[in-house]
């Protein structure tokens, strides 16, 4: 095992850590495949397309779809809760008061007020599939939807995995599932920068300057007994134990994930989420990930899945929506502004949204509990047509009365932003058994 120092990062718990990269089992799944076995399995399936990115945010635990996108100001009391709409740049269309810059650019995204085919699990599954956990699972499970393009697309860079997840542990470990490969094998699973290979950082006289002379690199291989090629060093290696070497050799993966190299300013406007508050068996409201997200992308990443904060307001909803939400709203209008003035907003597609919603009334803990019957999305960028509401709920927020669109319509949008036809475009199982990616058609107001 190989595992390289890098630059020191700074990463959302506090600690000082170290970019790496690691060839003898370098942090994809729970399989130890390295690199190379990666990229064998993605050659055949590499296209040369043009880049397209997902940014999907998971706003574990179940946000209250009646305090974000739609507030209930009709209802009673019990039901109401505390907030205001304000409005926003899109005449008719007001949002929760906790979110005034994300008002202030409505016409740049669209909020869905009528999420259904929520199975209620506390987990991200169908924000990352499309499917519940027991679809296909005696194949191994569906692949989430970075996984699907990572087989479809292949990298972008040999330089950049296609697929990264940097939804920190969690003590409720679904809440930082950042997707699974499903059926397709850990080969298309996502590439962990916080995962368990960082424990190892070090190479005794190794570091990234000096892996730009790769002889030395293959000179001091961590136990490595076998003879290289005296015509040259990289021709006793196969094209793609090379391409392997190409991420070893290459700054690109870890200079996007070092925020020591972003301009202060930058990194003053996403703000840093903290101090960070109820997050409990959850995760923080880590405000840098979604500006890593943001370099990600730009160096080629396909698909960055993360989570944000603890949304399971059972207690104090509306201290926690302020909390969240206030954060969410820097963060978030920081990526879309960013995204657009570097001409990248139309590429990349941004999804919010989580595993379902609250219950409409509120309980003797100031909380509301989990409610499955509707929920609520808000995405951004991708080339869709923004500056619109989708949907709506009735009187109470109980169910939706205006366009329901399922979860899995979400997905289908995600993918459409991709490049990929979920009405055309299958990959085979395990059994040779071609698998559409979702049932059902993305969303047509978005994307008509």
């Amino acid at each position: 095992m190989l595992t390289i120092k890098g630059p020191a990062s700074r990463y959302c718990d506090g600690r000082n850590r170290r970019s790496f990269l690691k060839i003898g089992a370098l942090s994809f799944g729970s399989g130890g495949l390295t690199l190379a076995d990666l990229y064998r399995a993605e050659a055949a399936n590499a296209t040369d397309r043009k880049h397209k990115s997902v940014i999907n945010i998971f706003l574990a635990g179940g946000p209250p779809h009646q305090d974000m996108w739609e507030i209930k100001t009709d209802a009673p009391s019990e039901i109401r809760g505390e907030f205001r709409p304000i409005n926003t740049n899109v005449p008719g269309i007001q949002i929760c008061e906790v979110f005034p810059k994300l008002a202030s650019m409505m016409d740049k995204a669209a909020v869905i007020r009528s999420v259904v085919g929520c199975r209620g699990g506390h987990d991200a599954i169908q924000c990352l599939t499309g499917w519940d956990n027991g679809s296909l699972r005696s194949l191994g499970g569906r692949p989430s939807i970075g996984s699907a393009a990572a087989k479809l697309y292949g990298p972008v860079d040999p330089a950049v995995p296609p697929f990264v997840g940097l939804a920190a542990p969690t003590r409720h470990v679904p809440w930082s599932d950042a997707g699974q490969a499903g059926f397709l094998g850990s080969a298309f699973s996502p590439f962990k920068p916080d995962g368990p290979g960082m424990k190892n950082m070090t190479l005794q006289g190794i570091t990234l300057d000096r892996l730009a002379d790769r002889r030395a690199l293959l000179a001091e291989l961590d136990g490595m007994r076998r003879d290289i090629d005296i015509h040259g060093t990289m021709e006793g290696m196969d094209a793609f134990g090379q391409r392997a070497l190409d991420v070893l050799t290459s700054s690109k993966l870890v200079d996007a994930l070092d925020l020591s190299q972003e301009d202060p300013r930058t990194i003053e406007m996403y703000g840093d989420g903290k101090p960070y508050k109820y997050q409990y068996d959850g995760a923080p409201t880590c405000n840098e990930q979604l500006l890593i997200a943001r370099r990600l992308v730009e160096a080629g990443v396909r698909v960055v899945s993360l989570s944000y904060g603890r949304w399971d307001s059972h207690g104090k909803n509306f201290d926690l929506v302020r909390d969240h939400g206030g954060k969410l709203d820097q963060c978030l209008s920081a990526l879309i502004t960013d995204l657009d003035q570097r001409g990248m907003l139309d590429d990349v597609v941004i999804a919010v949204w989580g595993e379902f919603g609250r219950t409409p009334k509120i309980n003797p803990q100031a909380g509301r509990d989990h409610w499955t019957k509707v929920s609520c999305a808000y995405l951004a960028g991708g080339g869709l047509n923004t500056g619109q509401a989708i949907g709506a709920t009735n009187r109470m927020g109980e169910e939706a009365t205006e366009r329901p669109v399922d979860m899995q319509e979400i997905v289908a949008t995600l993918y459409h932003s991709l490049g990929i036809d979920t009405q055309t475009t299958t990959i085979a199982d395990p059994t040779g058994r071609p698998q559409f990616l979702v049932d059902k058609d993305p969303i047509a107001e978005l994307v008509g």
